[in-house]
């Protein structure tokens, strides 16, 4: 009876180790900071100007759990526009970083102390900033448009943007001021950041005929790209081109080449003509890499926003458009001279994201033709 009395206390004893054991083991896991996952996901669009960023950073913003900021780091470029794209990287991705971690003191380096939300760079591209709590007249829920937001949501205060930025579960920004992915290999691996990246390319040849139609908004930037002298004559404008594609080579050769092990399944390449070719399809992709649900209202509103009949005419407005007219604008109305002008400084980056030279005038017009490599990168090559 003694011996069957202590079997049984052995027993007990070598069960209340093992829960002991595996309360511990739980106890360190749950207080490693390595273990530990954000709560709210962080999405950056990599594009460059022209590049349909502004209509893709659409796509996001107009999503009820999405707080959405257009080009942050505007501010930074446009304080410190003496110095070279290189030089200001640093900045723009301490900036980035704060922004995604809804710390908007950082603008203190670069805007006044006195200021309203309707100060930040296109604010009113943010349907975040235009609803509850940033503005009250609208529901989380509305499609918003800009006119509407700048016309009744401009004069809230500035903490208001990070109140409404602590409130969302994705936070996603668009830049067009980042020229090489690996800059951002601090902020993939930070423990306090679930960053993930897609990378907008489109057709340079269309973003060469785009930026024609608005030098005088992208002087400043042009010259922060290759400097004011490689800016000027004939040249200027190709010479910012080829840095542009040299950029995209680099980060998508980074992105799913050369990837480090943190980067798998966090890097996305699309290009603008398969999102207005299937405009559907390709946002519903889009929505899974960034764990958003598509729904049927965002499904109706892409639809429309990608059959319409306006052609694209300003800057940043982003309204209804026949999105495959426009993307193939370039192929009626720039001199053939200029393509091949165009061709020979991004012929590499053409080559790897799957855009077709073309030989002649009459290919460039013969709207049949596909320019448009199947075999080329797409959403799939998102980092698997």
């Amino acid at each position: 009876m003694l011996k069957s009395n202590k079997t049984i206390v052995l027993v007990i004893l070598a069960v209340q180790s093992v829960v002991f054991i595996c309360f511990l083991s739980q106890l360190r896991s749950s207080n490693s900071p390595q273990e530990e996952k954000p709560s709210q996901v962080h999405l950056l669009i990599l594009s460059s100007w022209r590049s349909g960023s502004s209509f893709t950073g659409q796509l996001f913003s107009q999503h009820p759990d999405v707080f959405y900021l257009m080009e942050p780091a505007w501010h930074v470029w446009t304080v410190m526009y003496q110095n070279s794209a290189k030089a200001l990287q640093m900045a723009v991705r301490d900036l980035v970083r704060s922004v995604f971690l809804c710390d908007m003191s950082v603008f203190d380096a670069y805007m006044s102390t006195q200021r309203n939300k309707s100060d930040l760079f296109q604010w009113e591209a943010s349907r975040a900033l235009c609803s509850p709590p940033a503005c009250d007249l609208f529901q989380r829920t509305h499609i918003i448009s800009r006119t509407a937001c700048k016309t009744l949501c401009s004069k809230y205060p500035f903490s208001k943007v990070e109140e409404a930025c602590k409130s969302y579960s994705h936070i996603v920004l668009k830049e067009v001021r980042f020229f090489d992915l690996t800059v951002l290999y601090p902020l993939l691996t930070d423990p306090a950041l679930n960053l993930k990246i897609i990378h907008l390319v489109r057709d340079p040849r269309a973003v060469f005929h785009s930026r024609e139609k608005w030098v005088p908004e992208l002087v400043r930037d042009s010259n922060i790209v290759v400097g004011p002298k490689k800016n000027q004559g004939e040249m200027g404008p190709y010479n910012v081109m080829q840095e542009i594609c040299k950029s995209h080579i680099r980060i998508y050769k980074e992105g799913s080449q050369t990837r480090p092990s943190f980067l798998k399944g966090r890097y996305m390449l699309v290009r603008y003509e398969d999102i207005v070719k299937e405009p559907l399809a390709k946002t519903a992709q889009l929505y899974k890499f960034a764990e958003l649900h598509f729904t049927p209202k965002l499904q109706q509103w892409v639809y429309n926003m990608t059959h319409g009949k306006g052609l694209g005419t300003q800057t940043f407005n982003i309204g209804a458009r026949d999105a495959m007219n426009v993307s193939q604008a370039w192929r009626k109305t720039l001199p053939f001279q200029k393509t091949a002008k165009l061709q020979n400084a991004c012929k590499d980056a053409m080559d790897l994201l799957g855009y077709r030279l073309v030989m002649s005038e009459e290919e460039q017009k013969d709207m049949s033709l596909n320019l448009l490599f199947s075999q080329g990168p797409s959403p799939s090559d998102k980092g698997s």
